[in-house]
């Protein structure tokens, strides 16, 4: 299945990454960090245009550049760090766990030999830096104790999920459910084998919002209200 059809183009977003990681290595002891924000959601949720309509809030608001991260753009981070391939297409189904854990952070995460820990440090460092929405990969566990992250999932009803798969992957509904069910399946394993968490646990998040209810629009704007009106 074309998966990465629900991806964003990641060239202009690989540079403004670039500039970011700079910036946290700069970064002095003590010195206040800028706002990030996790968006965590349920497969077929649509957490990009919700991030990308976030991103467009919180430019403004700030007068700022801001940064969308997700697995596309991790993985041409990977890439550029000569990650293999195979490794990063294993993932969720024949990986290869690492005995040691990852213990930079947090001790109880365990991460692959290659990508996971690339990636966790990368989640990190850009968390730290902050003027950054992270779709999915794991960040709002992995940000769980940063002070300065937000957290928010998106859920929604079944049906809506298919219809919104289909269209997007311009699939039949029935290959749509197929593919929900899959990837959520395959998600979940990765979370909880990875950093030894459920992210459907409410306890995670600042809000959760049920995408099949609210417009895309207004969730963006109501988590904005969140982060940048806070008492």
């Amino acid at each position: 299945m074309p998966l990465t059809l629900l991806f964003p183009e990641v060239e202009q977003r690989l540079r403004a990454y670039h500039e970011l990681s700079s910036r946290a290595m700069l970064m002095k002891k003590g010195e206040p960090l800028k706002p990030t924000i996790t968006l965590s959601r349920e497969f077929g949720c649509e957490a990009y245009p919700v991030a990308e309509e976030l991103v467009k809030i919180a430019d403004e608001i700030t007068g700022e550049r801001w940064l969308l991260v997700d697995i596309s753009l991790l993985d041409a981070v990977a890439k550029e760090h000569h990650i293999p391939e195979e490794v990063m297409l294993s993932l969720g189904h024949t990986p290869r766990w690492a005995d040691d854990m990852f213990s930079t952070f947090f001790p109880e995460w365990k991460s692959d030999a290659d990508y996971y820990r690339l990636l966790c440090k990368q989640v990190v460092l850009i968390a730290t830096a902050g003027n950054a929405v992270f779709v999915g990969l794991g960040a709002a566990i992995i940000s769980k104790s940063m002070g300065n992250c937000s957290h928010f999932r998106l859920i929604a009803e079944h049906d809506f999920k298919v219809r919104s798969i289909a269209r997007r992957m311009n699939i039949s509904k029935e290959e749509a459910g197929k593919v929900i069910l899959e990837q959520q399946k395959e998600r979940d394993t990765i979370i909880r084998t990875v950093l030894n968490a459920d992210e459907h646990l409410q306890i995670h998040y600042h809000a959760i919002f049920n995408n099949s209810k609210v417009r895309n629009q207004k969730i963006a704007k109501s988590i904005a209200d969140f982060v940048f009106n806070k008492p």
